[in-house]
């Protein structure tokens, strides 16, 4: 009995220095694969041919400095939504910035809070077209005439179709194509996300063809996601980050720079 005893306590004994000397040990080092989403400014935009900035760049960059041994790769490489979204999907990437939360991708990847910021969804209209839109039956009443263009893979897309009796073109996968099909009256609207609407304008340099429609026509919240492979620990020194920089006020700040 005695020598029972004298073995539980060493198991004991053995599991306690374990687990102290985990807690000792300081975060390992881990490399997180993402990639920088096509059409999605302000989160990714293109500076010059070899160089993406954008919130999200801000954002990753900000997450390694609270913890270096967080490294991100991939986010000067451009890659369609859809792929982006597929891959994060599969376990080919590990983390994509600012995702909208809708009830298919739910189950597809892990979302972690705080939310990163709200986005605010507007129609867009040429410039001489006088049309007023205050609610979607404005849209529905603009029969046969109610095409809205939207970018292939995006949730816009989801948003416009369950609202019901509009003509939905999911076609075309950037916001520039989709600005010269409005121009080119091959759609009546572009429903799309702000912030950033003007510079998206101002970059196509169609500032002085197409207008922005005041009425905010749906909101939604953006949160980083990551694989449902990724492990509890790396979401958890994620999320660590990611509520650090809300409390400090980092990611009004850089919402605002970006806006």
């Amino acid at each position: 009995m005695a020598g029972r005893q004298v073995g539980w306590q060493r198991l004991l004994c053995a599991a306690c220095c374990g687990t102290l000397l985990a807690a000792a040990l300081p975060a390992r080092a881990v490399t997180l694969r993402t990639a920088a989403q096509e059409g999605t400014e302000p989160k990714f935009i293109a500076d010059g041919p070899d160089r993406i900035v954008g919130l999200c760049i801000d954002i990753m960059r900000a997450i390694e400095q609270l913890d270096p041994k967080l490294q991100f790769i991939g986010d000067q490489r451009w890659k369609p939504l859809i792929r982006a979204y597929s891959e994060l999907e599969s376990g080919q990437q590990d983390v994509q910035c600012a995702v909208q939360r809708t009830p298919d991708r739910e189950p597809r990847f892990h979302f972690l809070g705080p939310a990163l910021y709200t986005i605010e969804y507007h129609f867009l209209a040429r410039m001489q077209d006088n049309v007023a839109i205050h609610s979607w039956d404005d849209v529905r009443r603009l029969a046969p005439d109610n095409v809205v263009l939207v970018n292939r893979g995006f949730a816009a897309g989801n948003i416009v179709a369950a609202m019901g009796g509009i003509v939905v073109d999911a076609n075309s996968t950037s916001p520039q194509h989709n600005l010269q099909k409005l121009i080119a009256g091959r759609g009546r609207l572009f429903f799309h996300r702000g912030p950033g609407l003007n510079k998206l304008l101002e970059r196509t340099g169609t500032a002085d063809k197409v207008r922005i429609l005041p009425q905010v026509m749906y909101s939604a919240k953006l949160y980083f996601a990551t694989s449902n492979k990724l492990t509890g620990d790396i979401n958890a020194r994620l999320e660590q980050a990611l509520y650090a920089l809300e409390k400090n006020g980092e990611l009004e700040r850089m919402m605002r720079k970006w806006d």
